[in-house]
C-alpha cells in the first residue's frame, strides 16, 4: 500500500457512531499483536488545556532522555504529526505498512456492522507504531470525554485531566459534574489521577477516584504565572510538595502555567527527572498554532482556540499587548458555539469571516451574522488564505491581527509563513550567450527555472491556468503532499513566471502571499551574514580548542597554541573563525558549562582584533552570552536551538546565527531517524527552527541554515544534502555547508587522514551551487578551491 492510500483509507472512516466502548478499538489492537500490553501510557484528558499538556510533559521526558512517543488530536496540517516518537512524525512508510496491515481487520469489523471511526484506527495505529520504535512513554491525548474514548483501551500508569467545561453534551452529559465523572475514568491504578479542574467539576472527580490537584492557590502543587519575560514568553513558578522549580514557558497565559504544573506532576509520576530538568523540558515545549506569534509589527497571533472557554483565554492573553486596532480573521466548525465565542473576543476593528476547507466549517453568511454589533466592520472572505493576506495588509504596524475559530483555520492561515518554494533548477550566474552571439536575446528569455510548492486546491487550479496561459508548465499532484494541499511543481522562462507572479498578485485566494514567494526566488537577495565578499563563498576556518575533537582533538586547546592558530586560519584565507570548546564528535562526552566557557572566552577575546568575524560553536546559551560579551558576533548552533534560552541570546546581542539541521549533539550513533525524503523533511524541520529563532526577535537575514550533515544522516543521506544544496534557498536565509573531513566520505574509500580530497571536491559543489559559507579544517587549500570555482563562474 502507497502513503496516499493509506491515508485515504483512513479518511474514508466515519469520525462518530452510536456505539460506545473500547471494544472496537481493542480488536484492531489484537489484530496488530496487542502492542500496548507492553507500553507504559500516560492518558491527558480534559475539555482545554489536554493538547498542550501533552506536549510540555512530551518535552519534559525527552529532555530527562525518555524516548516518548506523543499521540495528540486533531492535526494541524499533516496527519502524520498526530503521531510522533521523539518529536519526529511517524515515517509515510511505516504508516502505510501498519494500515495495509490493519486493512483486513477494518474490513471484518465493517462486515458485522461494526466498523472502527476515525480516531480509533489512528489510536491503534498510533500504539502500533510507538511498540515498534520501542517507546519508553507514550503519552495520549484523550479524544472526547474518558470512559469510552479509544485511548481508554490502555491501563496508564499516570494520568491527568487537566480541566472540565460544557462541551460534547450530547455524547458526555449536560452537566459539568457529568463531563468530570466521565473524564475521571482515565484515572490510573495505585497512583492519584492529577487535575486542573476546580468548583463543582472537582468535586465530582473526588467522588471518582484519588486526586493530585494543581492550580494557582489552595492545591497540592501550585503553578503560577509570575509575569511576561518577553513578548513571546512567561515566566512560572511551579511549587509541590517537596519541590519546586521556576522556568519559562512559550505556551502563554495564566491557564498555560497550571498545564506546566499538571505537566510537571505527570513526569515525576513515571520517571526519575530533576526539578531542573523539567524546568528544562517545560521551557523547550512549542506547540504551533497556539497562541503562536508568527509577526511582530503588525502582531500576528495563531490560536486555535475553539470554544467560549478558551477563547475568553485568548481575550486575557491580548489584554496584555498594546495595540490600536484589532483584525480577526475567523473561520470555525458548524457544530461549535459560534455566539460564545465571539462574545467572548475583545472589541474587534475589522473581522473577515472565512470558511476552512472542511466540510463541517460553518458558513461564512452564519459567522458574519455572528459578529454583527461585536466588530466594526465586517468582509466575508471565501478562502482562509486570502482572508489572512487581507488582515495582514489591512493592519497597521501598531495594530494586531489575530486568526482563530478552529484549528482547521489556523493551519490554512500558516501556510503563508511555512510555505517554502523550492528551487531546482541548474542555471549558472554566467550568461549563457556571452560573447556576442545572438546579442539581441536577452539572457532570461532562455533561462528556464522550475520551482516547487505546496498550495491549496483552489489555488493550485489557480495558477495552473494562469501559468498555461501564459507558456509556462504546472504539474500537480496530491500524492505526497500533506492532506488538504497538493504539491505543485512551475516551470517557465524567467519573464513568464515574473508574468505569473504579477498576474497571482491580484487573484485572491491568498496568492498574493505566493506571488512574493515566486518573485523572491527568482531574485534571492544578497546574503552577507558575517560581512564577507558577498563575489564569492565564505570560508569559515574551524578552531577546536578541545582535548577530543575528531580531526584536530588536543591540538589546540591551550591558550596560545589556540591564538596562533586562529591567525594562520586568517593568513591562508578565512573569511571567519569558528572557536568551539566542546566536541560534537559520535561518542563524545557533553563539557560542563562553565568548562566550555573557560576554554572559549578568552580565545575569543584575544582573536576578536583580526579583522575577521568571529564565532563561537556552541548549543549552550550561556556559553553564547559570554563569547558574544568577548566579541564574537556570530553563534554556531549544531543544536539547532536545543537550549531554549539561545534564540534570545542571539536577538539581544543583534548576532549572526547559524541554526543547523540535528538530531542530536553530540552526534548519538543509534538516533538516527527515517526520513521518506531527507531533503524536504530537512527543509520543513529547519523552517520551523527558523520561525523559532525570529518569534525570539532574531531578523531572517541574520539567520544561517545549515542542512548539518552527518547529524542523524546516513552517509547516503548526506550526500542526497549535497546534491540538493539549492533547495535549501527556499528558506531565504545564507547557506553554510559543514562537511570537513566527516566520516560521510568513507562511503567512497577515504577513510580518517584520508579525508582531505573528498572535503575538497564537496567544497567545490557548494561553491558551485552557491553556498554562502563552507566551514572547513583546512583553511588554503578550501580557499583556493572557492577562489578557483569564483573566477570559473565570472564572480
Amino acid at each position: 500500500m502507497k502513503y496516499h492510500e493509506a491515508v485515504a483509507s483512513i479518511h474514508a472512516l466515519q469520525r462518530r457512531r452510536p456505539k460506545f466502548g473500547t471494544a472496537t478499538t481493542a480488536r484492531l489492537l489484537s489484530h496488530l499483536g496487542d502492542p500496548h500490553e507492553d507500553l507504559d501510557c500516560v492518558q491527558v484528558a480534559g475539555s482545554n488545556g489536554k493538547g498542550s499538556t501533552a506536549r510540555l510533559l512530551e518535552s519534559v521526558l525527552r529532555t530527562s532522555g525518555v524516548r516518548v512517543g506523543l499521540f495528540t488530536s486533531p492535526k494541524l496540517t499533516d496527519l502524520r504529526e498526530q503521531v510522533t516518537v521523539d518529536g519526529r512524525p511517524v515515517a509515510r512508510r511505516d504508516l502505510a505498512t501498519s494500515v495495509e496491515r490493519l486493512e483486513p481487520c477494518i474490513e471484518a469489523l465493517r462486515a458485522e456492522d461494526d466498523a472502527p471511526t476515525h480516531f480509533e484506527v489512528l489510536t491503534a495505529l498510533a500504539l502500533h507504531h510507538f511498540a515498534r520504535q520501542d517507546v519508553d512513554v507514550a503519552v495520549l491525548e484523550v479524544g472526547i470525554g474518558g470512559r469510552y474514548d479509544a485511548t481508554s483501551v490502555v491501563s496508564p500508569v499516570a494520568s491527568a485531566v487537566t480541566s472540565v467545561s460544557l462541551e460534547h453534551t450530547d455524547l458526555l452529559g449536560d452537566t459539568v459534574e457529568a463531563i468530570a465523572r466521565d473524564k475521571a475514568q482515565v484515572a490510573p491504578e495505585g497512583r492519584p489521577l492529577v487535575t486542573g479542574a476546580t468548583g463543582a467539576a472537582l468535586d465530582a472527580v473526588r467522588g471518582e477516584t484519588d486526586v493530585l490537584t494543581v492550580g494557582e492557590r489552595d492545591a497540592d502543587v501550585v503553578a503560577v504565572e509570575t509575569g511576561m519575560r518577553s513578548a513571546v514568553e512567561s515566566d512560572v513558578a511551579v511549587t509541590g510538595p517537596d519541590w519546586a522549580l521556576e522556568t519559562q514557558l512559550s505556551l502563554l497565559g495564566r491557564h498555560q502555567a497550571t498545564n506546566a504544573g499538571i505537566a510537571a506532576t505527570l513526569a515525576r509520576q513515571v520517571a526519575d527527572v530533576d526539578e531542573s530538568t523539567v524546568a528544562d523540558g517545560l521551557r523547550r515545549a512549542t506547540w504551533p498554532g497556539r497562541f503562536e506569534v508568527v509577526e511582530r509589527e503588525p502582531w500576528v497571533v495563531l490560536d486555535g482556540s475553539h470554544n467560549p472557554a478558551a477563547t475568553a483565554t485568548l481575550r486575557d492573553l491580548l489584554a496584555r499587548y498594546d495595540y490600536d486596532d484589532l483584525h480577526v480573521v475567523f473561520g470555525a466548525m458548524s457544530d461549535k458555539d459560534h455566539a460564545g465565542m465571539v462574545e467572548a473576543l475583545p472589541p474587534v476593528d475589522t473581522a473577515f469571516v472565512t470558511r476552512p476547507e472542511v466540510d463541517r466549517a460553518a458558513s461564512v453568511d452564519t459567522l458574519a451574522d455572528v459578529f454583527e454589533g461585536h466588530a466594526t466592520h465586517i468582509e466575508a472572505v471565501p478562502s482562509v488564505p486570502e482572508a489572512t493576506d487581507r488582515a495582514v495588509e489591512a493592519a497597521a504596524p501598531t495594530d494586531f491581527v489575530l486568526v482563530t475559530g478552529s484549528l482547521y483555520a489556523v493551519a490554512e492561515a500558516r501556510d503563508r509563513w511555512t510555505r517554502l518554494v523550492v528551487p531546482n533548477d541548474r542555471t549558472s550566474p554566467r550568461p549563457p550567450l556571452a560573447g556576442g552571439r545572438f546579442p539581441e536575446v536577452a539572457r532570461e528569455t532562455l533561462d528556464h527555472r522550475t520551482f516547487e510548492t505546496r498550495l491549496r486546491r483552489e489555488q493550485a487550479e489557480r495558477v495552473a491556468e494562469r501559468l498555461d496561459a501564459l507558456g509556462g508548465e504546472c504539474v500537480r499532484s496530491a500524492v505526497g503532499a500533506p492532506e488538504g494541499l497538493e504539491a505543485v511543481a512551475l516551470g517557465g522562462t524567467v519573464p513568464c513566471l515574473r508574468e505569473l507572479a504579477a498576474d497571482l498578485s491580484g487573484e485572491g485566494h491568498g496568492l498574493g502571499s505566493v506571488a512574493r514567494q515566486v518573485d523572491a526566488a527568482l531574485d534571492p537577495p544578497p546574503a552577507n551574514p558575517f560581512g564577507n565578499d558577498r563575489r564569492r563563498t565564505a570560508v569559515m576556518g574551524v578552531l577546536n580548542v578541545t582535548p577530543d575533537s575528531f580531526h584536530d582533538g588536543g591540538e589546540y586547546d591551550e591558550f596560545e597554541a589556540a591564538v596562533a592558530r586562529a591567525r594562520e586560519l586568517v593568513a591562508a584565507g578565512a573569511d571567519v573563525v569558528d572557536v568551539g570548546g566542546e566536541s560534537t564528535r559520535p561518542g563524545a562526552d557533553p563539557v560542563p558549562v562553565e568548562e566550555e566557557r573557560s576554554r572559549v572566552v578568552p580565545v575569543v577575546e584575544a582573536v576578536s582584533d583580526l579583522g575577521v568575524p568571529v564565532s563561537v560553536d556552541t548549543r549552550r546559551a550561556a556559553v553564547a552570552s559570554a563569547a558574544l560579551d568577548a566579541g564574537a558576533s556570530v553563534v554556531n548552533d549544531v543544536s539547532g536551538l536545543a537550549d531554549p534560552a539561545m534564540r534570545f541570546v542571539v536577538a539581544d546581542h543583534d548576532a549572526a546565527l547559524v541554526l543547523t539541521h540535528s538530531v542530536s549533539a553530540p552526534v548519538d550513533p543509534d538516533r538516527r531517524v527515517t526520513y521518506d525524503d531527507v531533503v524536504d523533511d530537512v527543509l520543513r524541520d529547519l523552517g520551523e527552527r527558523v520561525l523559532l529563532a525570529e518569534r525570539a526577535g532574531v531578523d531572517r537575514e541574520r539567520i544561517v541554515v545549515d542542512p548539518g550533515l552527518g547529524f542523524g544522516k546516513r552517509a547516503a543521506e548526506s550526500f542526497e544534502l549535497v546534491d540538493r544544496l539549492r533547495a535549501f534557498r527556499a528558506l531565504g536565509c545564507p547557506l553554510l555547508v559543514g562537511h570537513s573531513r566527516k566520516s560521510m566520505f568513507d562511503r567512497v574509500g577515504c577513510p580518517g587522514g584520508e579525508r582531505l580530497p573528498p572535503t575538497l571536491a564537496v567544497t567545490a559543489l557548494a561553491a558551485e551551487r552557491g553556498v554562502d559559507v563552507v566551514r572547513v579544517h583546512d583553511v588554503a587549500e578550501n580557499a583556493a578551491v572557492v577562489r578557483t570555482v569564483a573566477e570559473a563562474r565570472g564572480q
